[in-house]
Parts: structure tokens; sequence; C-alpha cells
């Protein structure tokens, strides 16, 4: 047996007893983030199954797949938020090139990411052309509507650049998505989910923490 079995969740129940009031106000803070408001139920579940795909959190994803399920969306309209996720996260890192070639290159820039970055990456020199042009039109038809909206796309993109903490990415995406009728108070939402996602997935993971404690995984290994 692993460390990521289904029955590990089953330990979440000893939470109350290990920090009442603490769980609680956590519980509180879920309920809170993930109903109706400026957002569906449905939009927001579908970010979180986005944001926990970013976050790796096997528990957060088979939880929020089924809510997200359960509010009504389809598996397509999920993939798409997974596919949206990948984009940020692969453009995150595309992005940060922009302090690589600095640093290789021995030009310090007086401060990181700064504003004028994003007009320097449009224009940047590529050393391998043909992935970068294929890096390119998979960022383009991640965020192009099909079973969700552009807006929908870019709600999932801040939510996610929030997790991964790219400057770039946040930036790019808010103007994208304000450019496609969102709202400051549906960014808002978008990011608090995120942030509920990061925090979900350490408390769950005190499943984990709790098997480690009674030795439960060193017995599974040996088995």
């Amino acid at each position: 047996m692993g460390f990521y079995s289904p029955e590990n969740i089953q330990l979440m129940k000893r939470f109350p007893d290990l920090a009442p009031e603490l769980y609680q106000s956590y519980i509180a803070f879920s309920k809170a983030v993930l109903s109706d408001g400026h957002l569906t139920k449905k939009d927001k579940e579908i970010i979180a199954v986005a944001v926990s795909h970013a976050t790796e959190c096997p528990y957060c994803i088979d939880f929020h797949t089924k809510k997200a399920k359960k509010e009504g969306a389809s598996a397509e309209e999920l993939f798409e938020a997974v596919m949206v996720a990948a984009a940020i996260e692969a453009g995150g890192a595309y992005a940060h090139r922009m302090q690589m070639h600095r640093a290789y290159d021995g030009n310090a820039a007086d401060a990181f990411y700064k504003s004028s970055d994003l007009a320097d990456l449009k224009t940047m020199s590529d050393l391998t052309p043909e992935i970068s042009a294929s890096a390119h039109a998979f960022f383009s038809k991640a965020m192009a509507a099909g079973k969700l909206s552009a807006k929908q796309k870019q709600l999932i993109a801040v939510a996610v650049a929030h997790k991964s903490e790219c400057p770039y990415c946040i930036a790019s995406h808010t103007a994208g998505a304000k450019q496609e009728g969102c709202s400051k108070e549906e960014l808002a939402e978008a990011a608090m989910t995120a942030a509920l996602l990061r925090s979900g997935g350490v408390v769950t993971h005190a499943v984990n923490m709790l098997k480690s404690f009674e030795g439960e995984n060193e017995k599974s290994s040996h088995n």
C-alpha cells in the first residue's frame, strides 16, 4: 500500500479533535470561498479542479472533480480547465526565461519583474524557435473558447497564476480577463479559490502526517 491510499481520507474525521476551533475556522473559510457569489459554485469547482492539478494534490483532484460533476460540469469542461492549468504552468516557466537570459549574459537588471518585461518578452529572440512556436500555439489554443468560454478560461488562468506565483502570468491574464468582461470581484473570488486549494492540499495531507506519526507508512513500506 502506498502513501496515497484512498482510505487515508477517512483520517480527516479526526481533524476536529486535534484542533477543534482552528479546524472549524478552516471549514468556514472553505465554505465561504466555494459558495455562490460573483462566480457560481460550478465555476469555482471548475477552477478548483484546475488549481488542484497545479498543486498536484490527488485528494483535492478527487474531491473537487466529484463536486464539479455534481454542480453540472462535464468531463470535457474539466479537461479544458486542466489544459489551461497546464498552459499557465508551462507559460510561467517559459516567461521566466527573461531572468535566465539576463543572468547568463551578465546583464543584471536593477530590479526583477519590471513591468516593462512583458513588452520585452514579446520581442525576445528564442534560441529554439521551433519549440517556441509550438509552445505559443499550445498557449493560444488552450485559452481559446471551447466547452469553456474565453472568460472562464481567463479566470482559471488568473487563479492558477496566483498558485504558481508568476507575476508575468498574473499581469497578462488579469488584462485578458478584464478584456473578456471579468469584474474585479470575479477575479478576487477566482484568486481566493486558488488560495483555498493551496491551503486545502496542505490541510488534507495531514492524513499522511498522521499515518507517519503513528508508524503506518513504515508498516506499509515493509509489506
